[in-house]
C-alpha cells in the first residue's frame, strides 16, 4: 500500500469532493480517482459512495479514516524527528570525564548544551583517568572525552580547553608549607602519595617526569585511585603530592597547596573525539563547546 494513496484518501474524505481534493493535493482529478480505486481494490472494500452530485464515506471509509490520520501524523512526527536528528538537534552523545579535573569545565558544557539544544542528551561516563577516556574515544565506545595532551592516537582529534598548573599539596604542618613556592629539588627526600603506576594517569606521568628533570625519582609510599583520596592521605601526613590547580577546590583540614618555584609546569586539558564519528549530535555539541569552553589564549 503506497503512502500517497493514504494521503489522497484523507484529502477526499475531508473535502468530500474529488475536484477540491485534487486541487488541495496539487494534482489532476483523474489520477486521484485512480489512486482511490486502487486503494479500494487493495483493501477489498468500497470507501466512498459517489455519484454525479455527491461523495460520502461508506461505513468502511469512516472506520478507516481515523487510523489513517494517526498513521500520517505519526509519520510526520517521525520524519521531523529524523530530520532534526540529522541536524544534530536530537540524539545522544556519550562523554567521558576524569574525576576532580573536570570539576569546572564539565558543568559549563552540560549547562550550555541543555540551554542551546534541550533535545540532546549527554550520557556521562566517569573515567578515573584522562588516558582511559582517550582510549575509549579512540576505540569508539565514547563520542567525546575530557583528556589531556598530548593526543597521539590515530584518527583522534583534540582541542585545548584549559591549561592547568601543576602545584604541590602537602600537610599544613610540613616545614615546606611555610614557603610561598616549592622547589622540586626540595621534595627529593619526601614520601609521595600518587596515582597507581601504569594506570593511565597523566598526573602520575607528569610527576615522574618533573622529578626526573630535577634529578631524582619520586619515592611513592602510597597509591590511591582518585584525587580526593590522595589529598586526604596528604592531609593525614602520609606524604606530599603533585596535583593540578583544578583540584584546589578540594579543601581539607591539614592540607595546603603551594605553587612550584620557577617558571611552573602546565598541562593542557582538551576535548577529544574521533575524526570519523558520523554523529550529527556530536558535531552540535562540539560547536556549543567552542563557545562554552573556548581555547585559552597562549600565555604571554
Amino acid at each position: 500500500m503506497e503512502l500517497r494513496y493514504l494521503t489522497s484518501f484523507v484529502a477526499v474524505a475531508e473535502e468530500l469532493h474529488f475536484g477540491r481534493a485534487a486541487k488541495r493535493l496539487r494534482m489532476a482529478q483523474p489520477p486521484l480517482s485512480q489512486q482511490i480505486r486502487q486503494l479500494e481494490k487493495e483493501l477489498g472494500v468500497q470507501l466512498f459512495e459517489r455519484n454525479t452530485r455527491s461523495v460520502r464515506l461508506t461505513s468502511a471509509g469512516e472506520s478507516f479514516l481515523e487510523p489513517v490520520r494517526r498513521v500520517l501524523d505519526d509519520l510526520d512526527i517521525a520524519t521531523r524527528a529524523a530530520k532534526a536528528a540529522g541536524r544534530g538537534e536530537y540524539g545522544r552523545v556519550s562523554v567521558g570525564f576524569a574525576g576532580a579535573s573536570s570539576h569546572e569545565s564539565l558543568p559549563l558544557l552540560t549547562r550550555a548544551v541543555r540551554a542551546a539544544q534541550p533535545g540532546l542528551e549527554l550520557v556521562m561516563k566517569g573515567q578515573t583517568y584522562a588516558n582511559v577516556a582517550l582510549a575509549r574515544v579512540a576505540d569508539g565506545s565514547l563520542d567525546l572525552g575530557f583528556v589531556r595532551l598530548p593526543v597521539t592516537l590515530p584518527g583522534v582529534e583534540a582541542r585545548v580547553i584549559d591549561e592547568e598548573e601543576v602545584v604541590c599539596a602537602l600537610p599544613s604542618d610540613h616545614p615546606l608549607a611555610r614557603q610561598e613556592a616549592i622547589a622540586i629539588g626540595d621534595l627529593a627526600e619526601e614520601p609521595f602519595v600518587s596515582f597507581p603506576a601504569n594506570a593511565g594517569s597523566t598526573v602520575r606521568d607528569a610527576t615522574v617526569r618533573i622529578c626526573a628533570e630535577a634529578g631524582f625519582n619520586p619515592r611513592v609510599v602510597q597509591e590511591a585511585p582518585d584525587s580526593w583520596t590522595i589529598l586526604a592521605l596528604v592531609a593525614a601526613g602520609v606524604g606530599v603530592t603533585l596535583t593540578l590547580s583544578s583540584c584546589q577546590h578540594i579543601q581539607q583540614t591539614g592540607l595546603v597547596y603551594r605553587p612550584l618555584a620557577g617558571p611552573g609546569v602546565r598541562l593542557q586539558a582538551a576535548l577529544a573525539w574521533r575524526r570519523d564519528n558520523p554523529s550529527a549530535a556530536l558535531r552540535t555539541v562540539l560547536a556549543i563547546a567552542e563557545q562554552a569552553l573556548p581555547t585559552p589564549e597562549p600565555p604571554r
